[in-house]
């Protein structure tokens, strides 16, 4: 009887171990003052569990966190959730010559990147804070079916790069501002109420979208603004041909340019290029003086921008919880 116990006890012991082993935290505070489970944001991150089956989140409190911060394909279903907006920064200062590593350095001057698929961010300013001295991207995005909401992007040139030739991107009542094109790379990306600044008379987007994917870069309900003394920028040109980039809704400020787009010199990437426009308003809409080879919209043509369309067969939501699943699956 009393081996049997002893047995009984053992399997319990091990049974209770595994369990223990199998668990992990959904839950994580960072926080500079040493009140959180973590002093930076990469620690945390570091101990996130690999493709948890429930999602992570990792709730940031205020303050400036200067580091460079990777967020590997392994740490899918992971959210990084600010205190706020303005005052949660994460920021680095990485530039194409600090960097030297080619003519690629651009692509390693990032200072958040995310690898993962399903990443989700709300309430945080991701910058990079070089200046006006080159590329120097603040936010890299590779991942599919990532969300930010209510989040900051600030830098000069080459701020924001989405790429993945089948990633797909959300950006909704975020900010995003820059000088040369802050806006670039191939992905399929709605920004959805949000505010792209110009700090300098020069493009904003550089997309690059594969030949064949039915969209690249759509803008819907944003507002364009620029800082003082800026007034000649292009809503963008083509980094590599079949670049697609469509407005929709959008207000624009004077500071765009009454042709619109440009083509990227010494190509004929024009010719391919799919850049359009529908429902736009404010003195930089004129539609009547836009280059002869982007489009103006019809209300049937512009129907088929829905956030359904675009991210089919999968739609993001807005979880009424961060833990919650960002993205549902659709019927199409």
């Amino acid at each position: 009887m009393k081996s049997i116990k002893n047995i009984l006890t053992v399997g319990l012991l091990m049974l209770s171990n595994f369990l223990m082993a199998a668990s992990y935290e959904t839950e994580i505070t960072v926080a500079q003052d040493g009140s959180g489970d973590y002093t930076s944001i990469q620690e945390a991150i570091d101990a996130c569990k690999a493709f948890p089956d429930e999602r992570v989140t990792v709730f940031i409190k205020n303050g400036t966190y200067n580091e460079k911060v990777k967020i590997p394909a392994c740490n899918t279903n992971l959210s990084l959730i600010g205190e706020s907006a303005e005052k949660t920064m994460i920021t680095y200062d990485d530039y194409f010559d600090t960097i030297d590593r080619g003519r690629n350095s651009t692509f390693y001057t990032y200072t958040l990147k995310v690898e993962a698929d399903d990443f989700y961010a709300e309430n945080l300013t991701i910058a990079n804070s070089a200046g006006p001295v080159g590329q120097a991207v603040a936010l890299h995005v590779v991942g599919d079916r990532c969300t930010f909401k209510n989040c900051r992007m600030l830098g000069n040139q080459d701020t924001l790069y989405t790429t993945g030739e089948k990633s797909r991107q959300y950006f909704t009542e975020c900010y995003i501002e820059g000088t040369t094109d802050f806006i670039f790379g191939n992905s399929t990306v709605l920004f959805n109420e949000c505010v792209i600044h110009s700090l300098a008379d020069s493009y904003i987007t550089a997309a690059s979208t594969v030949k064949g994917k039915k969209y690249g870069y759509v803008f819907q309900n944003c507002t364009l603004t620029a800082a003082e003394g800026v007034s000649k920028v292009y809503l963008g040109r083509p980094w590599r041909d079949y670049a697609k980039v469509v407005f929709i809704s959008c207000k624009l400020g004077k500071h765009i340019l009454p042709e619109g787009w440009s083509n990227w010199g010494g190509t004929n990437r024009d010719q391919t290029a799919y850049y359009a426009e529908f429902n736009n308003s404010g003195s930089g809409f004129t539609p009547d003086q836009r280059v002869d080879w982007s489009h103006q919209l019809t209300k049937d043509e512009a129907s088929v921008y829905t956030i359904v369309n675009i991210f089919a067969p999968v739609q993001p939501v807005q979880p009424a919880e961060p833990q919650a699943e960002v993205w549902s699956r659709t019927t199409n």
